[in-house]
């Protein structure tokens, strides 16, 4: 950083303090604006308890929604189970209810408090497990009872259901309508204000339901450092991260032991952080550290497992909406002329080319239409060129808008999946001519199945770029777990009812 550079999105930016922190007024508080002066103090105001304040306010936050879910599953099992079963007798079922806040204990043991900075994948992972254990300890001591009571397992197996939905829902309200709030989130203390810490300054306001929230940054110089011991004692902040991924390892370990016991998360950023590494496990070799990265696609078991999956739910799906696929089938022919499918070539697991079919939503003349077009407006030809895709394509019907908009002009892919050419969820299926656009990274393409829908689908789809598609491909691969497919099988009924980045 050059003097007068300031990260001006945080809520302080120490670097080269001239004075000793207690000599400064005021100093280690909430900041409402930083001066932008080539060697400025920032201006501060004094809020002493407000770090403390907002910690206990979004883990409170986080656990009224845990306690409300539980609470709100069961009692909707119990009901509806006895309600349409015959018999009703929620009185046995009430002494369940002073058992249910034992669920915290078994969240806390599998890492899902506070319930910030996890990735919502991981997330999904602990509350399944986590719920699972719960309920079985629960239907466990029922049946170990010896009150004679006969309790339905329908009921509890409900609620264990439900309360998984309930979970995910109930904190991911809270985080959406709370995130942006000042005083909701965790304060983050972030050593390293170059390029990595404007970087990560940058992801967590993006994501700000991950709870965390940069309160201040410290250069790396002895001055700025100096002060984090200060930050974690006397002010109270338990989370760092060392943004530093260019350090030499003699000055991470130096900042390691001088800082890391006095914060309770301390979490280091390392230099491989752009393959975008979610199940990493750390090995110990003889007093060295490692980190382990095992690719799940590429093992038979997981293969075997997602392909089951897919055929499970493929033909599901294909059942339940064989009406509205019929009636899709209808709509098209009528809508305009030509046939109601139509398929187009692309490249599959080993390179190997398959026709994913859709139902078609372009005019039977597309490609004489969309010459004309850029005649027209060369600015779309570049558009064209960079993304593949038109924001005003004129080949499109205005049925086949529709169904874009909603992603109804992909099922007929539902075919392609049962037949092994596609998975239910994977990375975008590209067309020959686009392999050049993946670069080194087509290699790790061409290990897996494209999706009916993936990462891109549910990252913003049309408005991401193309580089990012790519990345986003790299980072599916890379990360895979079944529990990554069912969030984004999730999300993607999100993106499908707001529309977002659909054209």
């Amino acid at each position: 950083m050059t003097d007068g550079d300031y990260i001006t999105n945080v809520d302080l930016m120490v670097r080269q303090p001239t004075r000793s922190p207690e000599a400064i007024p005021g100093f280690i508080v909430h900041v409402q604006a930083v001066s932008s002066g080539p060697r400025g103090q920032p201006g501060l105001e004094i809020q002493t308890n407000r770090w403390n304040n907002n910690c206990l306010a979004t883990h409170g936050s986080i656990l009224a929604a845990d306690i409300a879910s539980f609470w709100t599953a069961f009692a909707a099992a119990v009901v509806i189970r006895h309600v349409f079963g015959g018999q009703f007798l929620l009185v046995d079922y009430l002494r369940f209810v002073p058992l249910l806040p034992g669920f915290a204990v078994v969240y806390l043991a599998v890492g899902l408090y506070p319930g910030v900075g996890i990735h919502p994948v991981r997330e999904l992972r602990g509350i399944f497990y986590a719920n699972s254990v719960v309920y079985l300890m629960m239907m466990a001591g029922t049946f170990l009872s010896k009150t004679g009571i006969l309790f339905s397992r329908l009921a509890f197996t409900g609620a264990w259901a439900l309360s998984i939905l309930l979970v995910i829902l109930f904190r991911n309200l809270v985080r959406s309508g709370l995130a942006r709030k000042k005083w909701w989130g965790i304060p983050v203390v972030l050593f390293g204000a170059g390029r990595e810490g404007r970087r990560v300054v940058d992801l967590l306001a993006a994501q700000p339901s991950l709870g965390l929230k940069v309160a201040v940054v410290l250069d790396d110089d002895p001055g700025s450092l100096a002060l984090a011991p200060l930050m974690a004692d006397q002010y109270g902040l338990s989370y760092a991260i060392v943004a530093m991924p260019g350090a030499a390892p003699e000055r991470l370990r130096e900042i390691l032991r001088r800082y890391a016991h006095r914060f309770r998360h301390f979490l280091l950023i390392p230099n491989v952080a752009d393959l975008g590494i979610l199940w990493v496990s750390t090995r110990d070799l003889g007093g060295v550290p490692g980190l382990e990265m095992s690719q799940n696609l590429l093992h038979a078991g997981p293969r075997m497992a997602k392909r089951a999956a897919d055929l499970v739910f493929s033909l599901i799906a294909a059942v339940l909406l064989t009406p509205v696929l019929l009636a899709l089938a209808v709509l098209v022919r009528m809508s305009s002329h030509g046939p109601a499918f139509y398929s187009q070539p692309r490249i599959g697991r080993d390179r190997r080319v398959f026709h994913a079919w859709k139902f078609r939503t372009m005019t039977p003349d597309a490609e004489l239409v969309l010459e004309r077009y850029f005649e027209r407006n060369p600015a779309a030809r570049a558009e064209w060129r960079m993304n593949r895709k038109l924001r005003d394509d004129p080949r499109v019907t205005p049925l086949g808008r529709f169904l874009r908009q909603f992603s109804l002009d992909e099922l007929p892919q539902l075919w392609n999946v049962f037949r092994g050419q596609m998975s239910l969820a994977g990375p975008r299926p590209i067309a020959a001519d686009e392999l050049v656009r993946y670069g080194d990274g087509i290699e790790l393409y061409t290990k897996v199945l494209p999706g009916i829908t993936g990462l891109w689908q549910v990252s913003g789809r049309n408005d991401t770029t193309y580089d990012e598609r790519v990345r986003l491909d790299e980072y599916y691969v890379r990360n895979w777990s079944i529990w990554m497919d069912l969030w984004i099988l999730g999300r993607t009924m999100r993106c499908l009812i707001t529309r977002r980045g659909a054209y």
